[in-house]
């Protein structure tokens, strides 16, 4: 098996749930809150770990009730603590989660703390972590200058790269050849070619563009319509998967599906299967409540 490096960052969630998401200036009665792990890079790796993959996360929290609940979290997941650094002048970081109780939607505000003060020398100084693996994931919530840097230092030492452009901020043009597969949805994908990207043809014409801009493979995910994979040689749609329970809470899919593709890469798997299975893992984490906490483990998508 592969091993996997994740870049990105740790955030505590505070979900607040209701009948609806309040607009501005709008007060709601909600019916519960929980309080648990998020952060997209910290929710990818916990989504591999879980599935029985070998992760390193590299990310920066701090020295607080936040940090104590990541770290723990980490230990029971198996997932190595090395190249986590902590801060002593910065809190961890959090995010504040609407959901829709109806419709499993969400509408979501995350404060980095301590994440957002990573800098490129915490990239060389872990870098032996990117070096000893062959998958690389990153997201966009780290601040780009050394996001930019470890995607550039995971290609310099021949790493698989794949990068989840969430939540969606400008990427240099330079940057998009050292991606190998890039995993916008719907609405990223959209951002970055200025163009709605809803209907076939349109999803078809984005893939082309991701390709011509230098990505090795381009996955849209399209919630629940599935999925869109193309590279140079092939491209096809793959169905979501069908499920047996109630779509609950969609905070964290996407999460779930890239920690999952990693997961399924590091098993030497192809890129069909790699989906398929990623999408599997989407899908059963939608029918169970929070990010970190809907993640399956693999006898749970074996069974179901």
């Amino acid at each position: 098996m592969k091993s996997i490096c994740v870049f990105g960052v740790f955030v505590t969630d505070l979900c607040f749930i209701g009948n609806s998401i309040p607009e501005k200036g709008q007060t709601i009665l909600g019916n519960k809150h929980i309080v648990g792990p998020g952060g997209k890079g910290s929710n990818q790796a916990i989504a591999a770990a879980r599935l029985g993959g070998k992760v390193n996360f590299i990310t920066k929290i701090g020295k607080d009730q936040n940090a104590v609940m990541a770290l723990s979290l980490y230990k029971e997941v198996g997932i190595n603590t090395e190249s986590i650094i902590q801060d002593d002048n910065h809190l961890t970081g959090v995010a504040g989660i609407m959901i829709n109780e109806k419709t499993g939607e969400n509408a979501i505000n995350v404060v980095p703390g301590a994440a957002a003060t990573l800098i490129k020398q915490d990239i060389d100084q872990n870098l032996e972590f990117i070096k000893k693996s062959e998958i690389f994931l990153t997201q966009l919530e780290t601040p780009y200058e050394v996001t930019s840097y470890a995607l550039n230092k995971a290609k310099e030492t021949g790493s698989i790269t794949i990068f989840n452009p969430a939540p969606a901020s400008d990427i240099r043009e330079d940057d998009f050849k050292f991606i190998d597969y890039f995993t916008p949805n719907e609405t990223e994908a959209s951002y970055y070619l200025n163009e709605k990207v809803e209907s076939k043809v349109e999803i078809e014409r984005a893939a082309k563009s991701f390709l011509e801009k230098g990505v090795k493979n381009i996955i849209i995910t399209l919630g629940s319509k599935g999925v869109y994979f193309a590279n140079l040689d092939e491209s096809y749609f793959i169905e979501a998967f069908k499920l047996k329970n109630k779509v609950l809470d969609t905070t964290g899919a996407g999460d779930a599906f890239n920690g999952a593709f990693a997961y399924a890469l590091s098993k030497n798997q192809d890129n069909r299967d790699a989906l398929t299975f990623a999408n599997k893992v989407a899908g059963i984490s939608t029918t169970r409540r929070g990010a970190a906490s809907s993640m399956p483990i693999l006898n749970e998508v074996d069974k179901y």
